[in-house]
Formats: C-alpha cells, sequence, structure tokens
C-alpha cells in the first residue's frame, strides 16, 4: 500500500516566488535532485499524464510522503520541473538589458514582458497546462505569477499614474494562461506573432 500524505500539507512550491530559494540541508537536496529527475524522465518517456506523486516516489526511491512534504502536491512537482526555465525568465526581467529589464520607458517594458511571457509559456505550455488545471487558483497561488502582477503593477504605475494597476495588471495576465493559449493556438490556429500582434492591440487601447 502507498504510504499516505500528511493531512495537513502546504503547496510549497507554489508559494515559493523562484527567484531565490534557502540553502537546503545535504539530504534534502540529494532528494530534491532524486525526485525532479525522477518526475523528467517519466514526463520524459510517457507524457504528462502519467505524472503521479506516487510513481514519482517509487522511481525515485523515496516515501510518497517525501514527495508531498518536499512539493505540496502535483502542481508543486510541476512548478518545481519549471523552475530552470523560470529563474531564466525572471532574471532576464528583473536584470537583463532593455526593453525587457530595467531602463527602458514602463510602457516599453510593459510591452516586452508581456511579448516574452507569450514566449514563455509556448516553450513548456503542456507542462504550465497541467500546473495549472490542477486546481481552480494553483495559477495565481503559484511563486511566479505573484511575481509577474507585481512587476506589471510597477510598470503599470509608472507609465499610467492614474489607472487601476492592480485589476489592469490581472487582465493583462489573463490571456496569457497556458489554458488560453493553447486554445488560441490548436483551436484559433493563431500563430506566436498573431497573438502578440493582438496583445499590441490591447495596449494601444489604453496605454
Amino acid at each position: 500500500m502507498a504510504e499516505q500524505p500528511p493531512a495537513e500539507r502546504t503547496p510549497v512550491a507554489l508559494s515559493l516566488p523562484i527567484a531565490g530559494r534557502p540553502v537546503e540541508r545535504a539530504d534534502a537536496a540529494r532528494n530534491r535532485r532524486k525526485i525532479l529527475a525522477a518526475a523528467t524522465g517519466i514526463v520524459s518517456r510517457a507524457g504528462i499524464t502519467a505524472l503521479s506523486l506516487d510513481e514519482v516516489a517509487r522511481v525515485a526511491g523515496v516515501g510518497v510522503g517525501t514527495v508531498y512534504r518536499r512539493f505540496g502536491d502535483r502542481a508543486g512537482l510541476i512548478f518545481a520541473l519549471l523552475d530552470e526555465e523560470e529563474r531564466q525568465f525572471q532574471s532576464a526581467f528583473m536584470q537583463g538589458p532593455p526593453p525587457l529589464g530595467p531602463g527602458g520607458p514602463p510602457a516599453e517594458r510593459v510591452r516586452a514582458f508581456l511579448h516574452a511571457l507569450v514566449d514563455r509559456v509556448e516553450a513548456q505550455r503542456e507542462l504550465l497546462v497541467a500546473a495549472e488545471t490542477s486546481s481552480p487558483t494553483a495559477r495565481f497561488t503559484s511563486g511566479p505569477y505573484t511575481i509577474y502582477h507585481i512587476h506589471l503593477v510597477t510598470l503599470l504605475g509608472l507609465a499610467r499614474p492614474g489607472v487601476d494597476a492592480h485589476f489592469v495588471a490581472a487582465a493583462l495576465l489573463a490571456p496569457l494562461s497556458a489554458t488560453f493559449l493553447t486554445f488560441q493556438r490548436r483551436e484559433r490556429g493563431f500563430a506566436v506573432d498573431a497573438i502578440k500582434a493582438g496583445l499590441d492591440d490591447l495596449l494601444g487601447l489604453g496605454l
């Protein structure tokens, strides 16, 4: 019988803002690497639908309770698989050259960020769809979404001081969910460039 997860658990990986992580104990770091390697192998061999915490624990050779404690749930594990690409993306818009990074006009940085986020989602869409659909609020409680929202609120406040930056930031992020982009790409047949052009039209209405 599979080890049961703890009765109460916190989705650790979903609450982490990705850009920065505390120093881990050696054994915890070792278990993390084993678990992520097992999960990566499962997704590579059988696709995202085959990813379960029980199977990951079996392949990694750890108890399923260890997986739950380390990642919280399946969505947390998926976000951890997305971690390295996410770190590179965050580094680009926080510290990279303009217009995506600091130094450019705020409105141009908003546009560059949205375009870069389209590319970010497109690159790992299958994993992101699985993470976003794991619960009704999974996308909005993730560390990356929180950082995206704060980043846009800051830029919008500079570009349009009178706007409700919190609402507009959320509205701009809404069409960039992995599920919506998948619909636009597969069902509507929109190319990535067409989606970016549509975002430019949207920005042109208010910025």
